[in-house]
C-alpha cells in the first residue's frame, strides 16, 4: 500500500468517525440532551449563587447592626434618619436576604433590598466629590441593579418560589 493510498485511506476513516461522533451530538436523545443538562446545572448553580452573593452583604450587615445597635443608631441619627427606623432596616437586611437565598418570594423581597439599596446610596454615600463616598453610591446603585434583575427573572428551578409554584400547579 502506498503511503498516498495510506493516507487517503486514513483521512476517510477519521471522517467517517468526525460523522458518527457529530451524529451522536446532534442525536435528539444522546448529545444534545446531555448539553443541554449540562446548561441547565450550569445555570442552576450560577442563580443559587448568585443569589447568595447578593444577600450576603445585607445578611452580615443587618448581623452586624445587632451588634452594634447603638452605634449604628447614633450613625443613623447623625445622617438626619431617625434611629428608630434600625428596627425596620435590620429585619430588612436579614429577612430579606434570607428570603434572596432560599428563593421565598423573590420577587419581592429583590424589589424591597433594590429600593432599599438606592434609598442606602441616596441618604449616606451622596457625597460624590469623596472618591469612597462615590464608589459606596455606584456599588448600592449596582446591587439594586442586580436585585431589579432578580426580579425581573425570578429565583430560577432551585427555589422555594418554583417549588411552590410546582405544587400549586398539581
Amino acid at each position: 500500500m502506498s503511503s498516498k493510498s495510506h493516507d487517503t485511506a486514513g483521512s476517510a476513516s477519521r471522517s467517517g468517525t468526525d460523522s458518527e461522533f457529530s451524529d451522536r451530538l446532534n442525536h435528539p436523545f444522546i448529545g444534545v440532551c446531555t448539553v443541554d443538562k449540562r446548561n441547565a446545572a450550569l445555570a442552576n448553580a450560577a442563580e443559587v449563587s448568585g443569589r447568595f452573593l447578593l444577600a450576603l452583604l445585607f445578611l452580615l450587615s443587618g448581623l452586624g447592626k445587632l451588634g452594634a445597635y447603638s452605634a449604628t443608631a447614633a450613625y443613623m441619627s447623625a445622617t438626619g434618619v431617625p434611629g428608630a427606623f434600625l428596627p425596620a432596616v435590620i429585619v430588612i437586611e436579614i429577612f430579606g436576604s434570607l428570603a434572596i437565598v432560599l428563593g421565598w418570594k423573590t420577587r419581592v423581597a429583590a424589589l424591597l433590598l433594590a429600593g432599599f439599596s438606592v434609598l442606602a446610596a441616596l441618604t449616606f454615600h451622596n457625597n460624590l466629590a469623596d472618591q469612597m463616598q462615590m464608589i459606596m453610591f455606584f456599588k448600592n446603585l449596582s446591587i439594586a441593579g442586580g436585585f431589579l434583575l432578580l426580579a425581573a427573572n425570578g429565583a430560577g428551578p432551585l427555589s422555594l418560589d418554583r417549588r411552590a409554584a410546582k405544587q400549586g400547579s398539581r
